[in-house]
């Protein structure tokens, strides 16, 4: 991205940026960066003199214009010290994706005058690691998984962010479990910048109101709905479906994982999915009885357990647009189904997210546990160590960062502080209060396990469990507890 003729606009970005940043956290002064060199430094906080020894005028003008928030990599190329670097950045984000995040960096690399290079590309974490072992890493690199981050650590490749940057402003920033999920031994070294839900559930708008139905805020008031509808003689409450050729069995993960965080610890969470305790724990299969309560309960599922094991996943909400009215009521998916939603014969939409169906929260069902999340992101590491790279990482860890992507639409920061009323287009407002609003986080636990078991044994053996209707839950743990690899 190159500079553009923005000098006399310089600082009006600035104070925006600034501005937010203080408003969500007034008072926290930046860390001094322990890799900044004297004279590097020197750019910025000493002013030259003239002849006599005096500071010039200009200069005190130019020091005066110096930003002083949070970050001090970022004020300083916002005082222009950075302008004529480049910064290299590697993504998976391409097409819409790929506009949507140069929209975010546009201003920032304008008024800075730091050249941003973004490369999107298909295979990206292919030709990363390629890179990486070549010694031709990019600046900056967005990553998906936990996993995928803890290795290139190991391999002592990544920059350790906390010995430089603002951590007490990256806490205030994001809920803790966005933080650990960037660390590694307590040090962070990924930075999340995009966010993704699972734990909502779709319902018909229309229906629910002319029936009186209540979004349940708990999970006694979702089961006792579902009784509800059942009682009414309106059909089956739960759309549920999770044939997906190779890869069925995920939906059903999806929901293991879901309501393991509303019946256990994030700890507990966090030792299944890492192998501290084994696959078929106690707690873990007590999180089993809580979802054979709804797969397997006569008359909640569209179809029942065959039902389940036989509908392809883009046509499990396809009974509710029923003719007739709903077939089903609930469907518990994340917010990109509506793109599967039936169509007319010009393949164009039918029915309109938010209108016609739209979603709630998947309720808590201890309270202790709060209101945990199920989900995915994408965090930002830094593999090249220089002032301005450091620089574009603390503007992408700000609201500011994401602003430009929040108005184009499509995304869902992570970042507490970005403002709710940013968000302007479905689904993502409503994501962004059910975000904003939870106290846990979690990368969904099949996408993070071994292959062996996340994507192998796990989504087979959810399969397997259904077809048994329930009937063989713990030969079926206990087969995925022996599949995992050995350490």
């Amino acid at each position: 991205m190159k500079r553009g003729e923005m000098k006399k606009n310089r600082w009006l970005l600035a104070i925006t940026a600034l501005a937010l940043i203080a408003g969500a956290c007034a008072n926290n002064e930046p860390e001094a960066s322990s890799e900044t060199t004297a004279s590097e430094s020197s750019e910025v906080t000493e002013a030259p003199t003239s002849d006599d020894g005096s500071e010039t005028t200009e200069a005190m003008d130019d020091m005066a214009e110096v930003p002083s928030g949070p970050y001090e990599h970022l004020n300083r190329a916002l005082a222009g010290e950075f302008d004529g670097t480049e910064v290299t950045i590697q993504g998976q984000w391409v097409e819409a994706e790929e506009d949507g995040f140069n929209a975010a960096l546009a201003g920032f690399a304008a008024e800075t005058g730091i050249d941003i290079k973004y490369e999107g590309v298909s295979d990206h974490e292919t030709v990363l690691n390629v890179k990486v072992n070549a010694g031709d890493a990019p600046d900056l690199a967005q990553i998906a998984q936990p996993g995928a981050m803890r290795s290139y650590v190991e391999q002592g490749q990544l920059v350790n962010l906390s010995e430089w940057m603002n951590t007490d402003q990256l806490a205030s920033d994001y809920i803790e479990s966005f933080l650990n999920l960037g660390s590694v031994d307590g040090n962070i070294y990924g930075i999340f910048y995009k966010a993704d839900i699972k734990s909502i559930v779709w319902y018909p708008v229309q229906a629910f109101a002319d029936n009186g139905y209540e979004i349940p805020t708990t999970w006694d008031e979702l089961t006792a709905l579902s009784d509800q509808i059942i009682a009414d003689g309106n059909g089956n409450p739960w759309c549920l479906s999770i044939e997906h050729g190779d890869v069925s069995g995920w939906v059903a993960t999806d929901w293991m994982e879901d309501v393991l965080l509303r019946t256990a610890s994030p700890e507990v969470y966090d030792k299944w999915v890492n192998h501290e305790i084994p696959f078929n724990d106690p707690e873990v299969l007590e999180a089993a009885a809580v979802v054979s309560d709804v797969f397997f309960q006569e008359d909640y599922v569209y179809g029942g357990n065959t039902g389940i094991n036989s509908i392809w996943v883009g046509d499990t909400q396809t009974p509710m647009f029923a003719a007739d009215g709903p077939e089903c009521w609930l469907h518990k998916q994340a917010a990109w189904i509506p793109g599967f939603w039936p169509t007319d014969d010009n393949d164009e939409p039918l029915y309109e997210p938010g209108v016609d169906s739209s979603f709630f929260y998947l309720p808590p069902i201890e309270s202790e546990f709060g209101s945990p999340v199920l989900g995915g992101g994408d965090q930002f590491v830094m593999f090249n160590d220089r002032p301005e790279v450091r620089a574009v990482l603390e503007f992408i860890a700000t609201p500011e960062g994401a602003k430009g992507w929040v108005e184009a639409g499509g995304f869902l920061s992570p970042n507490k502080s970005v403002p709710t009323d940013w968000y302007t287009s479905y689904p993502q407002t409503d994501l962004a209060v059910i975000l904003t609003e939870a106290t846990v986080f979690r990368f969904d636990a099949s996408d993070t396990m071994p292959k062996e078991v996340g994507a192998g044994t796990f989504w087979t053996g959810m399969v397997d469990w259904i077809a048994a209707n329930g009937e063989n839950t713990d030969e079926v743990f206990a087969d995925i507890e022996a599949s995992w690899p050995a350490e």
